[in-house]
């Protein structure tokens, strides 16, 4: 990164001012040595992601983000993609995790490793610098970790670790291997700071207890004060854990969340939360973000934080060509632009809220023969309770196939009608809109 963020100018005194108005810290260790620290010269800090899935999901995006306001402060970033610590799985609150073979974490570690290295300066005076703790954990016997690690860590503290805790009161318990995991953390912090003098570590709040080992056990073998830091855990409205769709996580990879259902996800945020989100997840600046505040105030219906949200994360995500497609798609479906435009995958991915309950309670596409009549077509994907109110609503002038309006209550859907041989778009109203597919 050839420029330090200028603070004054964007209207705080340090990053660490900036962290904390934009909510992105939770706790830390003395805030007063820790603000000394990020206000003198450049330090070495980290922050680990375990391959435990092929792709990062948006509650990691904010460790990413933490550390890209680092490092544009100057700072020195390594990301430690945990080859080993994918191998074991940090504990959940809800039971043990499923072990991967070393062959996928392996594969993931390299999936991540190369997707949040778009996301920070890899090239430059200040690269963020990748590791894997695979790569010094492998070399350790069972006896060196136990004599060497394993001696410095205090049952008791171990044990009183608050999701450790929650664990071993639960009916499944929990394995030694999980258990394990907050001293193979703890080690990872010690070789970073004899390897590269890293003293600083950050990861989200549910990680203090795994971040503080490291920082206790820095403390006892070299007689030295480091620090921690963590990012809150964000809820939505409902105090549920942010970032969790009905499918499960809101990933990054583009293969597994579409940057159609992405872009819907942060636009569809209620006013409620739009400012903290725009605070945690974009750049922009200060004077930007608390103008968004009153617009929300004053006009709240012109929805102009949410599409600045949705087009900052998109953009950032997925690059600003994929963010301006995922609103290319949604004007296009309601008749604002041509269908034609978009091409196969973002079609799919923008009807994905249109399928209907399948026979195995799956939702699916709802399926027609071509040369069937768009009445059909309207009751199957579930716009219409029956043929006849279909037919009333054509006669009304009420019902569009692929943004073209039907005149004729007869009407059937030729092979033409159905974009890439796969889809036809139906319409009721402006705002009702069901698809179906070519059997």
């Amino acid at each position: 990164m050839t420029q330090v963020r200028n603070y004054k100018e964007a209207g705080f005194g340090t990053v660490l001012e900036e962290l904390e108005w934009r909510g992105l810290i939770n706790q830390s260790t003395d805030r007063e040595e820790l603000a000394k620290a990020l206000n003198g010269n450049p330090i070495t800090f980290y922050t680990g992601f375990d391959p435990t899935a092929a792709s990062i999901h948006i509650g990691n995006l904010v460790q990413v983000i933490l550390m890209r306001h680092l490092q544009a402060a100057g700072h020195h970033p390594i990301a430690l993609v945990g080859g080993a610590t994918g191998l074991i799985g940090d504990p959940r609150q809800s039971g043990e995790r499923t072990l991967n073979s070393k062959e996928i974490v392996a594969q993931w570690t390299d999936r991540l490793r190369a997707q949040i290295s778009r996301f920070l300066e890899t090239s430059g005076d200040n690269p963020v610098r990748f590791v894997s703790n695979y790569d010094w954990t492998a070399q350790m016997s069972a006896i060196d970790f136990l004599r060497d690690v394993g001696k410095n860590f205090r049952l008791g503290t171990m044990l009183a670790k608050d999701t450790v805790a929650r664990r071993l009161n639960s009916d499944e318990g929990i394995s030694f291997t999980e258990f394990s995991y907050q001293v193979l953390q703890g080690n990872d912090y010690l070789h970073l700071y004899d390897e590269f003098g890293v003293t600083l570590e950050t990861g989200g709040a549910d990680q203090w207890g795994n971040l503080v080992s490291g920082l206790d056990l820095i403390r006892k073998v070299r007689g030295v004060s480091v620090h921690v830091m963590t990012s809150p855990i964000i809820t939505d409205s409902n105090g549920k854990k942010f970032g969790k769709s009905e499918g499960g996580a809101i990933w990054l990879d583009p293969t597994m969340f579409s940057p159609y259902k992405f872009y819907q996800f942060w636009f569809n945020q209620p006013d409620s939360e739009v400012i903290k989100l725009l605070k945690f997840f974009t750049f922009l600046p200060k004077e930007e973000i608390e103008r968004l505040e009153g617009e929300v105030e004053v006009n709240p219906g012109a929805r102009e934080a949410q599409r600045t949200l949705a087009w900052e994360v998109t953009s950032f995500v997925h690059g600003d060509k994929a963010a301006q497609g995922a609103i290319d798609a949604s004007a296009a479906l309601f008749g604002r632009g041509e269908l034609t435009d978009l091409d196969e995958e973002t079609l799919e991915s923008a009807l994905e809220g249109v399928k209907v309950d399948g026979a195995d309670g799956e939702k699916v596409f709802a399926t027609v023969e071509v040369g069937a009549r768009v009445v059909e077509a309207g009751v199957a994907c579930g716009l219409f309770k029956s043929i006849s109110e279909a037919r009333k609503t054509i006669k009304g002038g009420g019902v569009y196939v692929n943004n073209q309006r039907v005149e004729d209550a007869e009407a059937v859907l030729s092979s033409e009608d159905f974009l890439f041989n796969r889809f036809a778009l139906v319409r009721r109203g402006k705002k009702a809109l069901g698809a179906v597919e070519a059997k």
